[in-house]
């Protein structure tokens, strides 16, 4: 039977990092470009995002929350290089791209997958490390298989193959003619590769971060999730509808809710949901694209700056650089809460331990350990040699001393 859907929409994320020490001139680039806009957030406007996230979490994404008007409209009267000045310094900053009208599409197989990019935004860190976040949604299409579909080849439209199934993809707008000329759009935004090659992050392939809720005709009390679970496993695993091929990703699937299953795994996250529950096309999938979203992005981030710490404990003259970020990251961001949200805190730890956190931050800190019983070694060493080398000059010096009284 073919699943119909009641609601749905997928953000592709694409991590990249700005080169060393360009970090404020990218802000001031994203400033100067019409296209983009500084996004701020505030209490009443932006509620439940404030209410959601701690304090200190609070801070460290949205400082924009503490801005106040007057402060805004000061910040917006500044010349460019100084805004950029000041918001270099703020450990978030994100910039909307100005969508007057969505962006339309076509992916061309044999009927057609019309879509539409409705929101494309980049949320950067004062590390360097940020993210490409783009909004899609299928248009005036109930059926499952082509939003498998869609997911499948979209998600590989940054990709340097020249598969027919990603070539077929076009972007039926006068800002992107065409899937070729999306990708030059993306590397105006990102720039060179090199240092996210560095970190081992994959340039080429979005992480999918997608929403569906499903007719409850197929997932209600009188029929069970059981009988559709294998389409479930393929939107899980971001597979197309045809795909008959044995699962190899590994899915961590979080079941809070009657009607809604939470995948998780190092793709991406996928929400899948029946519309037996009203809360599941009205108040979830508005969670789910913003508190949601935003957990999810700053466990990408974790993983990813671990990763440049740890390169960066590789390099001697970088080093002393390495053990104070290290030091930094862990009072600022690891050991502190990031909501008290139930379903909040649980999602949070599920998705650091499909990401692998732990491990990642443990051979961090092992390597720091290392280097930090060395340093303490070879000061020590430095410092014995030191003491000997004046308790040798100073028996000299007495010795001398002694031989001119005897002369005397």
């Amino acid at each position: 039977m073919e699943l119909k859907t009641n609601y749905q929409y997928t953000y592709f994320l694409h991590p990249f990092v700005i080169k060393e020490g360009k970090y404020q001139k990218y802000i001031l680039k994203m400033l100067r470009d019409k296209d983009f806009k500084l996004k701020t957030f505030q209490k009443e406007k932006d509620f439940k995002m404030y209410q959601y996230f701690l304090p200190k979490t609070r801070d460290f994404l949205f400082s924009s929350f503490s801005f106040g008007s007057s402060k805004l409209k000061k910040l917006e009267d500044l010349p460019d290089e100084t805004r950029a000045a000041i918001l270099s310094k703020y450990h978030c900053n994100i910039f909307e791209y100005r969508i007057t009208k969505d962006i339309q599409g076509k992916v061309d197989d044999s009927k057609g997958i019309f879509f539409t990019i409705s929101k494309i935004e980049i949320v950067c860190f004062e590390t360097g490390i940020c993210f490409l976040v783009i909004k899609t949604n299928v248009e005036d299409d109930n059926s499952f298989s082509n939003i498998l579909n869609f997911n499948y080849k979209f998600r590989d439209i940054n990709g340097e193959a020249t598969l027919d199934a990603y070539d077929n993809i076009r972007l039926q707008t006068n800002s992107f003619a065409n899937s070729e000329t999306f990708r030059v759009f993306i590397r105006k935004i990102t720039g060179s590769n090199l240092d996210a090659l560095k970190l081992d992050i994959d340039t080429e392939r979005f992480l999918t971060y997608s929403y569906i809720c499903i007719d409850q005709e197929a997932w209600n009390n009188s029929s069970d999730f059981d009988k559709i679970a294998h389409h479930y496993i393929r939107f899980a695993n971001v597979l197309p509808a045809d795909n008959s091929r044995k699962l190899e990703e590994k899915i961590t699937t979080v079941s809070s809710w009657k009607y809604a299953k939470l995948a998780l795994s190092k793709l991406g996250v996928m929400l899948f949901s029946s519309s037996e529950d009203m809360n599941n096309y009205t108040i979830l999938p508005d969670e789910f694209e913003n508190q949601f979203l935003y957990t999810y992005i700053i466990n990408l981030y974790k993983k990813i700056y671990l990763k440049k710490i740890e390169l960066q404990l590789k390099d001697p003259k970088q080093v002393k650089k390495a053990r104070k970020n290290f030091i930094d990251f862990t009072k600022n961001l690891w050991i502190r809460e990031i909501t008290d949200d139930e379903t909040g805190t649980m999602l949070n730890h599920r998705i650091g331990e499909v990401l692998e956190l732990e491990r990642l931050y443990g051979q961090v800190k092992n390597k720091y350990d290392i280097l930090y019983k060395d340093l303490n070694i070879e000061k020590n060493r430095t410092s014995t040699i030191v003491i000997g080398l004046v308790l040798a000059a100073s028996l000299i010096f007495n010795i001398l001393n002694f031989i001119v009284l005897m002369r005397n």
